[in-house]
């Protein structure tokens, strides 16, 4: 698992060496265990010595009902977002104190952004992350701001009082407007997804250029889906 564990989106394919020194293990045992999971296909040999994850693990990973079943409901109504606003449209959950983005589709590829799916970013710099963040239980709150909120970008909240009026702020109106947070001239409106019991398990986000669209107009449309993904989930969670 540590082997395996040591594959992230920023190091998605690595040599033997890197994995070792990634892992803390001794150099036998990085190539037999690497060897090994090469066999079983929950890693791939590349060239020149390289690995990347395997197909398999793929496959395994997907069967995930958590992330599976809210993806697969949240999938057609992010389709219809990006249509009717020509944007990039995230799905994002909480995973391990970090917002975990397990869906983009762009329709502007041009658009500047850091998200890639199976990537964590700071729940404090970015619009969905601050979604989640104003719905977790206190004590998260408190370990991230004690953890510290280290600057993203230029508009980045790095002060303890301003990010809880801005958690408070979320909660009250229902979503969050972000500019500049976590990229330079990126802006986002990001809306809250709920399940049957009316927690949050997920947010949604609309992103946009930083200045060349009124933020405001994208916060129906954006609500409007977070409530379509929430239905959704509440049918899909009903006895049949």
């Amino acid at each position: 698992m540590s082997v395996l564990g040591s594959f992230s989106p920023d190091r998605p394919v690595q040599t033997l060496s890197e994995i070792q020194q990634a892992t803390g293990l001794a150099s036998a045992t990085t190539y037999r265990l690497v060897t090994e999971l090469v066999e079983w296909g929950a890693l791939k040999r590349v060239s020149r010595g390289r690995y990347q994850v395997g197909i398999r693990l793929w496959q395994i990973g997907s069967l995930a009902p958590q992330a599976r079943d809210l993806r697969d409901v949240a999938l057609p109504f992010l389709q219809d977002l990006i249509e009717v606003t020509r944007e990039v449209a995230h799905l994002v959950v909480l995973d391990q104190g970090q917002a975990l983005y397990i869906e983009r589709l762009m329709a502007r590829p041009e658009v500047q952004v850091k998200s890639r799916v199976a990537r964590r970013l700071p729940l404090h710099a970015t619009g969905p992350g601050k979604v989640l963040l104003a719905h977790a239980p206190t004590d998260l709150v408190e370990r991230v701001i004690a953890a510290g909120l280290p600057r993203q970008a230029r508009g980045t909240i790095t002060r303890p009082d301003v990010l809880r009026r801005a958690l408070t702020d979320i909660r009250s109106a229902g979503y969050c407007l972000s500019r500049d947070e976590m990229t330079d001239g990126a802006s986002s409106v990001a809306a809250p997804v709920r399940c049957a019991t009316g927690e949050v398990i997920a947010a949604i986000s609309v992103v946009v250029p930083s200045g060349q669209r009124d933020l405001h107009s994208l916060v129906p449309v954006t609500r409007m889906a977070a409530a379509g993904i929430s239905r959704g989930m509440r049918i899909h969670a009903a006895p049949p």
